[in-house]
């Protein structure tokens, strides 16, 4: 009774954790459409206020390695749930631009901690042939999470304030977390000595066989210094080398960046009206979902490495895809984010806004963020709704503002001219409706790639991350591995639009097709299997292993 307790326990705090790091992501999409009103928020402004949450991140990934090696993972994740209690009502109840900023970094160093502490919690809680699917089960907490904050968001669109709720909600998953975390016990593998609890059967770490090998030569807990990571002993340096290699394979094959997409690419097959293109982004988040589901299911069956070469292979075909058919059928790329900062350029904006639907080129509000994930940082976010508050004299519901950071730093201007020239149907000159098959062929490859994002690089970076390391170490090699992820997207967000200025949409397609196919020779050269061994073989097996 007690080890299925604690079983159930170890998956409600790893569920809920990726719940909450999900729904921090997607959350601020909704949000920023009433901030840049209620704030006068300009663009430069907004860009801030989305990658606070990456810096505050990248912060917690540089210090919270210490933290979970030296005071523990439970107490970890027990600090970051308080602490993003306290950042969620900062934001609550923030009054200026700066109480949002530090209210969104402090929400992103906690789940940053968070999402370190309970990915190695777990791993180290349950027995080996369960790890996969419970560790899994933070990516697919993740996931629920962002189609969770995409609904609120159409919820709250038009409340006044309504931001101020959807910042609130978090705080009910960091309190349920923190409770769920209070019964579990504290050190969940006492690695020295061998009648720890799980050895009296709280929960089999091992089946009787390894047992028996495991008491004949004992496993030490080692020290570690942080310079361990890159010197040969115990072979720590090919262990860091498949953590840094995961990680960066997980940002450059395009991940952050296909879903900034998605709004063009679902516009183009034909979602022209509000209510078609929410339901296709809550299609695509299903997708990830689902596929999520399947990952977790075999994980602990057919293994980490396959379902990681299987999902690169997948990533890199669809990319591919995509860039040739871009090449052929060109995807208008908008640079735009709306400033609300001074009446002039909000005069233009509503100008720009309130354009006939047939001369607007509507915009699906599609959550890039679908695409993220614990491996997606710093999501581009789409518009959910138009808002009654800024537009309350107008009858118009049908426009959709598109503020993505991925897609930013357009003056309005421009995209006022680009608009007032137009007077026929969306995209009617363009080469968009001349190529519907070719469209089709985009929309599917989009989707094959959340897909395969989703079963290998979104479940199984983390999962193979919380196994490679030694115990006395695990906290820190993670949060250093963490650290390049988060710079990682940053640096992706922020390069996109200029590389795309430089070599070209369909190229840069190309260019992560090229990252996808040496993932799957990098995946295949270096990475090892560890489904069923457990923590301390997997251990022994790379120190052995030159």
């Amino acid at each position: 009774g007690r080890a299925l307790l604690i079983l159930l326990l170890s998956a409600t705090v790893s569920l809920l954790g990726g719940l909450i790091f999900g729904y921090e992501l997607g959350i601020i999409s909704g949000a920023l459409l009433q901030l840049q009103i209620d704030f006068h928020l300009s663009c430069f402004k907004q860009e801030v206020l989305v990658s606070a949450l990456l810096i505050g991140a990248l912060l917690a990934s540089l210090v919270g390695g210490i933290l979970i090696d030296h005071h523990g993972r439970r107490r970890a994740i027990l600090v970051s749930s308080l602490v993003l209690l306290v950042g969620s009502l900062i934001l609550t109840l923030a009054r200026s631009f700066i109480g949002l900023v530090i209210g969104r970094m402090t929400v992103g160093f906690a789940i940053s901690v968070s999402s370190m502490a309970c990915c190695i919690y777990v791993s180290e809680m349950v027995a080996a042939h369960q790890r996969g699917l419970l560790v899994s089960l933070y990516e697919a907490g993740i996931t629920v999470g962002i189609l969770l904050s995409y609904a609120l968001n159409y919820i709250f669109a038009d409340v006044d304030e309504g931001w101020r709720y959807m910042f609130g909600l978090a705080i009910a998953p960091a309190a349920m977390q923190f409770l769920s975390i209070l019964f579990l016990p504290v050190n969940p593998v006492k690695l020295s000595s061998w009648d720890s609890d799980c050895q009296k059967g709280l929960i089999q770490l091992q089946n009787t066989e390894d047992r028996e090998t495991a008491k004949r030569e004992p496993y030490k807990e080692k020290h570690y210094s942080f310079l361990d990571l890159f010197r040969t002993r115990d072979n720590m340096r090919r262990r860091t080398l498949v953590g840094l290699g995961l990680v960066l394979f997980q940002q450059f094959t395009g991940q952050p960046n296909v879903l900034g997409y998605a709004s063009k690419i679902f516009h183009s097959v034909g979602f022209q009206s509000n209510s078609s293109a929410i339901l296709a982004s809550v299609g695509l988040g299903a997708i990830k979902v689902v596929a999520t589901l399947i990952a977790m299911a075999f994980a602990d069956k057919a293994g980490r490495r396959v379902l990681l070469m299987a999902g690169c292979v997948v990533m890199a075909i669809s990319v591919t895809t995509i860039g040739l058919t871009s090449c052929i059928a060109p995807l208008a790329v908008a640079r735009d984010c709306k400033a609300a900062a001074d009446p002039n350029a909000s005069h233009s904006l509503t100008q720009h806004l309130l354009m006939p639907v047939s001369s607007q080129p509507a915009v699906s509000p599609i959550l890039p963020a679908l695409g993220a994930g614990k491996s997606q940082a710093g999501p581009g976010f789409a518009a959910t709704r138009s808002l009654a508050k800024a537009f309350a004299s107008t009858q118009s519901r049908e426009v959709v503002p598109d503020s993505s950071l991925t897609q930013k730093r357009v003056l309005i201007g421009q995209a006022k001219e680009e608009t007032v020239g137009s007077t026929g149907p969306p995209f009617g000159g363009a080469p968009w409706a001349e190529h519907m098959v070719l469209n089709w062929i985009t929309l599917l490859s989009m989707m094959a790639f959340v897909s395969a994002f989703s079963i290998g690089f979104g479940p199984m970076t983390w999962l193979v991350l919380s196994e490679i390391y030694p115990a006395g170490i695990r906290g820190r090699a993670f949060a250093f591995c963490n650290s390049f992820n988060w710079a990682a997207n940053l640096l992706i967000s922020l390069s996109f639009l200029d590389l795309i200025d430089t070599i070209g949409f369909s190229w840069m397609f190309l260019l992560y097709g090229l990252m996808g196919v040496m993932a799957v020779i990098f995946i295949y050269l270096f990475v090892p299997e560890t489904k069923g061994q457990s923590l301390e073989e997997i251990d022994q097996q790379f120190s052995r292993k030159r």
